[in-house]
């Protein structure tokens, strides 16, 4: 096991489990047998997510075809009003992942911060490399703001985010974002993001063997999304990569130090910093990647959760609300 100075006790009984479970790492299995495993995992290690105003399901038209969407309205939210947004995007190393594995997530944000979230269930590598997952996921962001009136969403209060490869999608969102190449977006939400595919930081070689996300676990996942060596430097595909991140959206940005991720997450959000950018960092020195979706197992995770939903709350609400008067556009199947 790599060194590992700081460890939650219930995160240290998890690993310890695990150990004792020997099952593969992801980097062991091919993409279905992987997809399999991480589903046995859900509701194991998750918290509820709780019930919400409503979730609903639907289809919009997507690049690859039919893109499925799941919409959420926080409880005790008021049915008719045009609630903040937040468009989240599922971790799972661009291979793993859907609407049900960030599920209770989803709920729990909605819930939590009092707002709308719309769930992509963008394509997954490596049938669908780079850049499928993001075009699909600026579709929908498109979508959204089309259709905000309809959706009783605020189109001026639109925000973006997701976990590890969500994370990723969101950041290169918010800086099409910031560039016009998709609606603006008024927040990101970076939870342990990928940002850097030439995973050169100085985390990838220190967190290299004994917990689940490590750098070879990252390289699997990297080698199915970015086969091609000249995409993994695009800035779409590695956020840390853009020339400048002057007049994105601001930011908060979770990191936790037993994770390849980290230093490029801290990196970010210093980037950011220097930028002009206003950006919360939580940097947790005693957890690993994935703690949000550890709750039952790791406490830490649900608090974790409910101080993300506190700040992202009141991120939303420094937009003061305006009057939704949004063009119909695109097609969607199901109804509101």
């Amino acid at each position: 096991m790599s060194e590992i100075r700081v460890l939650d006790p219930h995160a240290r009984r998890l690993l310890e489990l695990a150990a004792e479970a020997g099952h593969p790492p992801f980097e062991a299995l091919n993409p279905a047998q992987a997809r399999k495993a991480y589903a046995a995992s859900w509701s194991v290690m998750q918290t509820p997510g709780g019930e919400v105003a409503s979730a609903l399901d639907m289809h919009i038209d997507g690049p690859g075809g039919p893109l499925a969407l799941r919409i959420y309205r926080g409880q005790g939210t008021d049915a008719n009003a045009h609630l903040p947004c937040l468009l989240f995007l599922h971790g799972g190393g661009w291979v793993l992942g859907n609407l049900d594995s960030h599920d209770r997530l989803c709920r729990r944000l909605a819930n939590g911060a009092g707002i709308c979230v719309v769930a992509v269930d963008y394509r997954l590598a490596p049938e669908h490399p780079f850049p499928a997952a993001l075009d699909d996921a600026g579709t929908a962001l498109a979508w959204i703001a089309a259709q905000a009136k309809r959706l009783r969403i605020d189109a001026q209060r639109i925000a973006v985010g997701g976990d590890s490869a969500g994370g990723n999608l969101a950041a290169a969102l918010a800086l099409m974002a910031r560039d016009g190449s998709v609606p603006s977006v008024v927040h990101q939400t970076l939870l342990y993001p990928a940002l850097d595919l030439s995973a050169r930081s100085e985390s990838y070689r220190r967190v290299r063997t004994g917990v689940p996300l490590t750098a070879a676990t990252m390289a699997y996942f990297i080698g199915h999304y970015a086969p091609r060596h000249e995409d993994r430097l695009d800035w779409r595909a590695s956020p840390l990569r853009a020339a400048s991140l002057v007049g994105v959206a601001p930011a908060l940005m979770l990191t936790v130090a037993h994770d390849p991720l980290c230093d490029e997450g801290r990196e970010y959000a210093q980037r950011l910093d220097e930028a002009g950018v206003r950006v919360s960092h939580i940097h947790c020195n005693d957890q690993m990647h994935g703690v949000l979706s550890q709750g039952r197992m790791v406490p830490a995770g649900d608090a974790l959760t409910e101080s993300l939903c506190r700040m992202l709350s009141q991120e939303l609400a420094r937009a003061a609300p305006t009057p939704n008067s949004h063009p119909a556009a695109g097609q969607a199947s199901g109804t509101l």
